[in-house]
């Protein structure tokens, strides 16, 4: 009760507050634009607050770390941009909240994104990205932030943990389906101690460190880049420091627009996911390649009037010798439409499907992970330029899981400045 009185009292004062304030969030703008006498340089600084709400079950899904059945998740976003001359551009992203994930922390700030872009040339087909930044892999990064994503959560491939580990090798089927909540299953009620452990496909933005080439041709686009990590690995490895580039992750998409409605993707990763200090306790023989997470995806996208269209396909599969291939398979499909230039509802279906593994202790096969079915119900209304609400409902299905059937419950509350 007090979580609900919290948001909803937020949320109707920041509602309020902006609606009466454009003109002052239009000074503030101005305010935080500056450039050179010569105009030569020229930056902004803007930003976002947000108020998030969350009900669920135990376990607490996705990479929510609670143990509790809510949580109210506070942020502060704010962007640095600056363009020197034609050819050179600089973007800072600041965060302050309980986590790059949410969880039961105290606030605390950090830099998300940290990049610097070179267009050698005056036209689009060379750019030369270094720093910290997103991903180039997939449609969604490039809309994840909250106030264009229609949702306030990623989609399930982005989110959703599976059994691999990345501080450890699995040295036997058996031990791959315990840390998969396969065998033993998980129980209903009792919150997860192993999230900071396990791994997804994708986990979120991927804001790694690294270099990017990219580009366009025409209908043709390209990106390529070279990543300390790979794009599952955790936050807190993205750092430039981490792993001191011995073991880089590729990751590259090429792009078709054929014309206005239609945009397609082809993307591929490939990388090592365990963290350098497993290196000591592999197998003779063996080294970090040998223990690669390979990701092919496909992605496409299509806008007609009020109706926008996207899907993702992920094909992955994490090598662990002596052990077996563990592939899986995951997608989305959503969709928005705008009702009025306010009001616009979503809704994205999400499925992750696991492969099977030889099970040495039937001798036969089993499905190395839970698969897991999301149905994302969404609807938003922008009460001014500045300000937005999000309210989303989300029904989970885990195939002999610790619960089968799951609700949550998610609100965000915005101002952008």
């Amino acid at each position: 009760m007090r979580f609900r009185f919290v948001a909803v009292v937020a949320g109707m004062g920041l509602a309020v507050l902006a609606r009466g304030e454009d003109e002052g969030f239009d000074r503030l703008a101005e305010m935080l634009t500056f450039s050179n006498e010569a105009g030569t340089v020229r930056g902004r600084l803007s930003g976002t607050v947000e108020l998030e709400g969350y009900v669920f079950p135990q376990p607490a899904p996705a990479f929510i770390e609670s143990s509790g059945d809510a949580l109210f998740n506070p942020r502060l976003t704010s962007f640095l941009d600056v363009q020197m001359g034609s050819s050179v551009y600089a973007f800072v992203q600041f965060r302050a909240d309980r986590g790059f994930d949410p969880g039961d922390r105290p606030l605390r700030g950090r830099l998300d994104e940290y990049a610097v872009r070179w267009r050698p040339l005056d036209e689009a087909s060379l750019n030369i990205q270094v720093g910290k930044f997103a991903t180039v892999v997939g449609n969604w990064v490039t809309r994840h932030g909250s106030w264009e994503n229609p949702f306030v959560t990623a989609p399930l491939v982005y989110e959703n943990l599976t059994g691999v580990w990345d501080d450890a090798i699995a040295r036997s089927s058996q031990t791959l389906l315990a840390w998969a909540h396969v065998r033993p299953p998980a129980v209903p009620g009792v919150p997860a101690t192993d999230k900071d452990q396990r791994l997804p496909v994708i986990w979120g933005p991927s804001y790694a460190t690294g270099f990017a080439i990219s580009g366009e041709r025409g209908r043709l686009t390209y990106a390529t880049e070279m990543k300390n990590s790979s794009i599952g690995s955790r936050p807190y490895v993205w750092q430039v420091e981490d792993f001191h580039w011995r073991h880089p992750t590729w990751n590259a998409r090429l792009g078709f627009r054929p014309n206005q409605m239609w945009n397609l993707g082809f993307s591929g990763s490939t990388g090592t996911y365990l963290r350098a200090e497993v290196e000591p306790t592999l197998p003779p023989g063996l080294g970090m390649g040998d223990y690669r997470q390979i990701v092919l995806a496909q992605d496409v996208s299509f806008a007609w009037h009020h109706l926008q269209v996207w899907a993702e396909f992920f094909e992955a599969r994490f090598t662990i010798p002596g052990v077996a291939d563990a592939d899986t398979f995951a997608y989305f499909i959503e969709a928005k439409y705008k009702f009025t230039p306010q009001l616009f509802g979503a809704i994205r279906w999400n499925e992750h499907l696991y492969g099977y593994i030889p099970d040495s202790k039937t001798g036969g096969e089993t499905r190395w992970g839970l698969n897991l079915r999301r149905l994302d119900l969404a609807g938003g209304y922008r009460f001014t330029p500045h300000t937005q609400l999000k309210i989303q409902y989300s029904a989970q299905h885990e195939e002999n899981g610790p619960r089968e059937l799951s609700h949550i419950l998610s609100v965000q509350l915005m101002l952008r400045f």
